[in-house]
């Protein structure tokens, strides 16, 4: 790490002398003294990285400066050095952001010196992570977490890039399996709160009568079960994001109490009076139309309009075809390196293949079927016969395609001729429809009997 620069704030010549002459002992630290408050307000362009500031000072008191260095510089360690021996003050300047709070005694030199070490391991510690929260940045460039080239994607893309240059609340919508939390991690670590938490809420996953204490938290003994003390995601996600996935599975009650947090900016936690102020980015997600839902009272309304900020659409896969192996192809590369396997190929059939299905749980249902196939190809490349899909293709699923309605005609029948074993006469009574229509389909090889 680099030499620490140490600004020692203290008006008492004698005193400051003992200060610099102790800390000095260390190469690594450069000290520079100050005799005010104001002459170390108007250094602080020099970049200090920590202060020792007296409490009692000619022109502030310790308070009124360490809020002001707070404002400025909050990142420095502030370790406040006192000839009062306050608890009271001493409490209230750590509340207030000072790093330690240390008497004027025998033991200042040591107790001192020891604050400063301490002070510079935590700076360190945080370098480290600093360093580690840009890696992950660098991991969630748009173009490395969401693979594609189609135009319904890039549309995703440029909304992206809106949301990250302000702080406007995202709501994200799309189909099971598309990526709403990749998209909202992308938004995150490109915005200026990558450095800070990004904290990830799935509501649908939390019991309704939980759901309270795990955003809010909660004081020891507010219920049963709370044996101490719990932080609360709000507070959890300070100055950072706050992701809240599955937002309409929130129920009514529990959405007026998100609502007065969105709008004060401020929680209490249960069992507790005490006001925590909140600066957070909110990101919701849901496959839901949150506005049919609150045009059937499932929803409120003022929570909706609160929540839409910039909305995102994350398309399906059946909109995104073009990009279907350009992720197979990702998918294959990505689990043949996490599994130190032989690099491998898809064949021009198997793609053909994965052309032909409609993949209804999205691209976490092609990344499922693409780490299979990898699994079960034999040679170097992945063969039609290595790709199995987990559910095969019901009326339901035919209608994700545009095509002819005799097409569909086709399939429907196909889909019931292999369902009932090629038994055409149970399939017309089935489908209501005559045994010479399927006897025709199959004489003009519109159907092909198997077995």
């Amino acid at each position: 790490m680099e030499a620490l620069k140490i600004f020692v704030v203290e008006d008492d010549d004698w005193y400051a002398k003992i200060l610099l002459y102790s800390l000095s002992m260390n190469p690594d630290y450069e000290v520079i003294r100050f005799s005010s408050g104001k002459e170390l307000l108007d250094n602080l362009h020099r970049k200090p990285t920590v202060i020792t500031l007296d409490y009692s000072l000619p022109d502030f008191t310790g308070g009124q400066l360490l809020k002001q260095l707070k404002d400025r510089v909050p990142d420095v360690p502030v370790i406040v050095v006192s000839g009062q021996e306050d608890i009271t003050t001493a409490i209230s300047l750590v509340k207030e952001g000072a790093y330690d709070y240390i008497v004027k005694d025998d033991n200042t030199k040591e107790n001192l010196w020891k604050s400063i070490n301490h002070a510079r391991d935590n700076l360190s510690l945080k370098k480290q992570i600093d360093d580690l929260k840009e890696e992950v940045g660098r991991k969630y460039t748009f173009d490395k977490i969401i693979k594609g080239n189609s135009p319904a994607i890039q549309k995703v893309f440029r909304l992206m890039e809106k949301a990250t240059s302000n702080n406007i609340t995202v709501s994200i919508n799309g189909e099971t399996g598309t990526g709403k939390e990749l998209v909202a991690k992308a938004i995150h670590y490109n915005s200026n709160r990558k450095k800070k938490p990004f904290v990830a809420v799935n509501v649908a996953a939390i019991p309704k009568e939980l759901i309270e204490s795990e955003l809010f938290g909660h004081e020891k003994g507010a219920f049963t079960g709370a044996v101490a003390r719990r932080i609360g995601k709000f507070e959890e996600a300070h100055k950072g994001t706050l992701f809240l996935d599955e937002i309409g599975e929130m129920d009514l009650n529990m959405q007026a109490k998100l609502l007065r947090v969105l709008q004060e900016r401020e929680v209490t936690r249960i069992g507790g009076n005490e006001v925590v102020k909140i600066e957070v980015r909110v990101i919701v997600a849901t496959h839901k139309n949150l506005l049919e839902e609150v045009q059937k009272g499932n929803f409120r309304e003022d929570l909706y309009y609160r929540l839409l900020g910039l909305p995102v659409i994350v398309p399906p896969l059946r909109d995104r075809s073009t990009d279907i192996i350009l992720l197979a192809k990702h998918f294959v590369q990505q689990f043949c390196k996490e599994n130190q396997m032989a690099a491998l190929k898809i064949s021009s059939e198997a793609q053909k293949k994965l052309l032909k299905y409609a993949f209804p749980g999205n691209v976490r249902e092609l990344k499922a079927v693409i780490e299979l196939a990898t699994v079960m190809a034999n040679g170097e490349e992945i063969l039609p016969e290595d790709i199995t899909f987990s559910s095969t293709k019901s009326a339901s699923d035919l209608l994700l395609n545009e095509t002819s309605l005799k097409e569909y005609n086709r399939l429907i029948i196909n889909h019931f001729l292999k369902k009932y074993d090629q038994n055409i006469v149970l399939v017309a009574q089935k489908l209501d429809i005559g045994k010479s229509t399927i006897y025709r389909m199959i004489k003009n090889g519109e159907l092909v009997l198997e077995g």
